[in-house]
């Protein structure tokens, strides 16, 4: 392993596709946090910390994987400061109100919600093997849903939806109809992550989740009439 000190609060560590045979891991042992990768980044840790003076996060890290075809991977860490420790036990609970509204919405069970993460979280992991010939990109572990999709049956639901939001709320909305029901485009744009997952929260009470995929959101801009192109939730409130 070749450890390079990046800046106070950084480190990368190369790793020969020699040495992943050695230590029988892959990048999916990384991206799903397995024993054998924890195992490994501890003595990465230890690593650099003879080598190049590196100080151990205080509170947490953040871990990037970056494929080289034919020669390895590259592990990046970066402290995490308590606001980033904080955002991610916002993005817990988040999650946790989601499964809450989804079951009792849906009548979506614990089991299912899990499985529904658990194909996300392949979903990931196989879009990740199509970036191994693309070595300057990198593979960011815990990535966070940028946009969704709601699906609303009438435009009242949709006003009620609209009219609950903050007023200073910096959200990218787009409205589309197709046949009978309104969707609603919601991007986080200049919101914090916070707000932004709240007001997806608040959409579910109204409406339903209709997708957060791209392929979804091609279809619905192909075969969907945009009816406000921008701005769609300033343009609701009554």
């Amino acid at each position: 392993m070749k450890i390079e000190r990046v800046d106070e609060k950084t480190v990368k560590c190369f790793i020969s596709n020699e040495e992943l045979e050695e230590y029988d891991i892959t990048y999916k042992d990384f991206l799903m946090r397995s024993d054998k990768a924890k195992e490994i980044v501890e003595g990465i840790i230890a690593q650099a910390v003879a080598e190049v003076d590196y100080k151990p996060p205080q509170f947490a890290f953040d871990l990037q994987i970056m494929m080289l075809p034919d020669k390895g991977m590259i592990l990046t860490f970066s402290e995490k400061t308590p606001e980033d420790v904080k955002n991610g036990v916002n993005l817990i609970n988040y999650l946790k109100e989601m499964r809450r509204i989804l079951g009792e919405k849906l009548g979506l069970d614990g089991e299912t919600f899990a499985g529904m993460l658990a194909q996300a979280a392949s979903n990931v992991a196989a879009a990740s093997q199509t970036q191994q010939a693309k070595p300057e990109t990198a593979v960011h572990t815990a990535e966070r849903p940028n946009f969704a999709i709601f699906r609303f049956s009438s435009m009242r639901e949709l006003c009620g939806y609209a009219n609950i939001l903050p007023k200073n709320l910096r959200v990218i909305s787009r409205l589309y109809r197709d046949g009978d029901a309104y969707y609603l485009y919601l991007e986080r744009g200049g919101a914090s992550y916070e707000r932004y997952s709240r007001s997806c929260i608040r959409a579910m009470e109204f409406g339903i989740l209709y997708a957060a995929t791209e392929e979804r959101k091609i279809y619905l801009e192909e075969h969907g009439e945009c009816l406000i192109p921008e701005k769609a939730i300033a343009r609701l409130r009554l």
